[in-house]
C-alpha cells in the first residue's frame, strides 16, 4: 500500500509540474511573444492590398487612342493555405507564363503572402481562377497598353512596369498627369482564408487623360515615308517633324527604325531615341538662312545685292570652296542661299563679324532647349564668342563647328514662315478637359525680313536650286537642303565618308501653314540633302497639305 501511494504521489507531482511548466509558457507568450504573435496572426488573416489607380489616356488630336490602360489581375497567394503545392505550381506555370519551379519556391516560402504574377491579361486570369486552387488571390488591377503599336513609340515611350509609374518619352514627362493616385483596400480572412471583409482605407483617383497636338493618320504617313528613307539608303537614323509654324503645334514628330511601343524594352538604345530632341547634328547648309537672316535684319546686305565670288577664299589658314566646283561667278544675295554657296555665305558672315554673328546664333535658340514638353532634350553645341578663332567666321555661317537638334531647327525656320515669332514647340494639347495655353512668342527678325528670307527660300526649289526634288505641283514652296560632314571621333576633324543630310522648308511659300524637316543621319550610296531628305519632305508634304485640305496661296 505505501508503493501504491508512493508511486500515485510521484505521478501527482509530475502532473503539478507539467501544469506549472504550462502555466509559465501561457503567461510567457500571453505577455513577452504576445506582440509578436499577434502580428503573425494578423499577417496571416489581414492584407493591405495596393489598388493602382488606371493612367490617363493618351490621345491625339482627333481622339485617337495611343496609350490606354486595360483591366489586368495581380495573382497572389498565401503559402500555407495552398495544399499540394507542386500541383499548383505545375498548373499555374503554363497559365501565367513562369516557370513552375519559380512558382513552387513562392508557394512554400514562409509567409503570409507573395506574388506569382502581375499584370496577368483578363483572359488568362479567368483560366486560373477556374482552376479553383486553394489559397491563390485574384486583384484586378490595370495594365498599359499602346493599341497603335508602332505608332510614335520613341514619342509616347512607356510606363514603368511596377506601380503604373511613366518610365521614358511623355508617359515619364507627364506622370504626375497621368498616375493619379493609388488606393489601399484591406481584405480580412477567416482561418480558413475564406474573405469575411473587404474595406476601402483610401479611395483610387484616376489619373488624366492627355490630349496631343499630333495627327495619327499624317504620322503614321510620316513614319512610312521615313520607312522607305531607311530601305532606299540605310542609315544610321532618321527623323522628321512636321509642324505648324504659327502655333508651335507638332503634328507629327517620326523616328526611324520604328519601335514597337507594347516592348519597346525590347529595342536597341539607339532606336529609342527621340532624335528630334536627343540628337543633335551640325546642321550644315540649312543654317545658311539664318546667317543670311541676321545680315538683312542688319540691314548689312539686300536680297539684290552683288557679290563677286572667287572659286575658293581664304579664310585665315583655311582655303574653303563650294561643294561642287565651279569658276568665278557674280551671285545676288538670293542666289548665294538659293545655290548654297559656300563662298558667298562666308563672305555675308565676314559682313556680320563675329560679335553680331555670334549674337544671332543665341537670338534664334541655338545652345539652349526649345522648351517642347518632350524629356531629354539636348541643349546642342554652341561656340562661345570667346572661343571664337580667326577661322571661326569661315565656318560657322556655313552651319559647321555648331551642333543643334531637329528641333532648334524647326522653331528657328518656324520664325522666319510665321513672320518672325521665335515660340517654344510644343505637342500638348489638354490635359483633362483643360486646353494648354500657346507658349509665348517673341519677335526676333522683323516681317519684312523674314518675306525676304521667304521669297529667296523659294528659289532652292526652282530649277537652278539644290533640291528640285522637293517641288509639288500647284504650290509655291520655300526650304533649304543642307549636307554637313560628321566629326570624326576617332582622329579628329570630320570625317570623309560619313555625313547628315537634311532638308527644312515650308507650305505655301508666302504665307506659310505648314513646316516639314527631314534629317537622315550617315545615309549610304548617296549623302546630299537635295537627293536624300527633299524627296522624303516632298512626299511627308504632300500628303499633309492634301490631308489638312490646305489650298495654294
Amino acid at each position: 500500500m505505501g508503493l501504491v501511494d508512493r508511486r500515485i504521489g510521484l505521478l501527482f507531482a509530475v502532473f503539478l509540474a507539467l501544469l506549472a511548466l504550462a502555466a509559465v509558457r501561457a503567461s510567457y507568450f500571453g505577455s513577452v511573444k504576445a506582440p509578436g504573435l499577434r502580428k503573425v496572426a494578423a499577417l496571416q488573416q489581414v492584407s493591405d492590398l495596393v489598388v493602382p489607380a488606371p493612367r490617363g489616356t493618351i490621345r491625339d488630336r482627333t481622339g485617337v487612342d495611343l496609350a490606354v490602360s486595360e483591366l489586368a489581375t495581380t495573382l497572389t497567394a498565401t503559402p500555407y493555405l495552398v495544399k499540394q503545392p507542386g500541383v499548383a505550381a505545375a498548373k499555374l506555370a503554363p497559365i501565367l507564363g513562369v516557370d513552375a519551379g519559380v512558382l513552387l519556391r513562392r508557394l512554400t516560402q514562409r509567409g503570409g503572402f507573395v506574388y506569382l504574377a502581375r499584370d496577368v491579361a483578363p483572359a488568362r486570369a479567368e483560366r486560373a481562377r477556374k482552376l479553383g486552387l486553394a489559397g491563390i488571390d485574384f486583384t484586378p488591377e490595370t495594365r498599359r497598353v499602346y493599341p497603335r503599336t508602332w505608332l510614335a513609340s520613341q514619342v509616347i515611350g512607356s510606363a514603368g512596369a511596377s506601380k503604373g509609374v511613366g518610365g521614358a518619352g511623355l508617359e515619364y514627362a507627364l506622370d504626375d498627369e497621368l498616375r493619379g493616385r493609388d488606393g489601399r483596400r484591406r481584405l480580412v480572412k477567416d482561418a480558413r482564408g475564406v474573405p469575411v471583409s473587404l474595406r476601402d482605407k483610401t479611395v483610387v483617383r484616376p489619373g488624366r487623360d492627355v490630349t496631343l497636338t499630333l495627327d495619327a493618320k499624317l504620322q503614321e504617313q510620316t513614319e512610312s515615308v521615313l520607312g522607305q528613307v531607311g530601305a532606299t539608303f540605310h542609315p544610321k537614323g532618321a527623323t522628321a517633324i512636321v509642324m505648324d509654324p504659327h502655333t508651335g503645334a507638332l503634328l507629327a514628330l517620326a523616328n526611324w527604325p520604328r519601335v514597337d511601343a507594347n516592348d519597346i524594352g525590347g529595342a536597341p538604345s539607339f532606336a529609342r531615341q527621340d532624335r528630334a530632341v536627343a540628337a543633335t547634328y551640325e546642321p550644315g547648309s540649312t543654317f545658311k538662312a539664318f546667317t543670311v537672316a541676321a545680315a538683312l535684319e542688319d540691314r548689312l546686305v539686300t536680297p539684290d545685292e552683288r557679290f563677286d565670288l572667287p572659286p575658293q577664299i581664304h579664310v585665315a589658314d583655311r582655303v574653303i570652296g563650294e561643294s561642287h566646283p565651279r569658276g568665278p561667278v557674280t551671285w545676288t544675295t538670293s542666289e548665294i542661299l538659293a545655290r548654297s554657296s559656300n563662298v558667298g555665305a562666308i563672305k555675308i558672315g565676314q559682313r556680320l563679324g563675329k560679335r553680331r554673328f555670334a549674337g544671332w546664333v543665341q537670338r534664334f535658340g541655338f545652345g539652349r532647349r526649345t522648351g517642347v514638353e518632350l524629356p531629354g532634350e539636348e541643349r546642342g553645341i554652341v561656340l562661345p564668342l570667346a572661343r571664337y578663332s580667326d577661322s571661326s567666321i569661315g565656318n560657322l555661317p556655313l552651319g559647321q563647328g555648331i551642333s543643334v537638334t531637329p528641333m532648334q531647327m524647326v522653331a528657328g525656320y518656324a520664325a522666319i514662315a510665321n513672320g518672325g515669332i521665335l515660340r517654344a514647340p510644343h505637342i500638348l494639347a489638354a490635359v483633362g478637359s483643360e486646353r494648354t495655353p500657346l507658349p509665348p512668342g517673341h519677335r526676333v527678325i522683323s516681317q519684312r525680313t523674314a518675306l525676304a528670307v521667304r521669297t529667296m527660300l523659294e528659289g532652292v526649289i526652282g530649277p537652278d536650286g539644290t533640291a528640285p526634288e522637293a517641288q509639288i505641283a500647284g504650290y509655291q514652296l520655300a526650304g533649304k537642303t543642307g549636307t554637313a560632314n560628321k566629326a570624326d571621333e576617332v582622329y579628329g576633324g570630320y570625317s570623309k565618308t560619313k555625313f547628315v543630310a537634311s532638308f527644312v522648308g515650308f507650305a505655301p511659300a508666302l504665307r506659310p501653314k505648314l513646316l516639314v524637316a527631314v534629317m537622315v543621319d550617315e545615309p549610304q550610296g548617296e549623302i546630299y540633302g537635295g537627293t536624300v531628305a527633299a524627296p522624303a519632305f516632298q512626299k511627308i508634304t504632300s500628303f499633309a497639305l492634301n490631308y489638312l485640305r490646305i489650298p495654294p496661296a
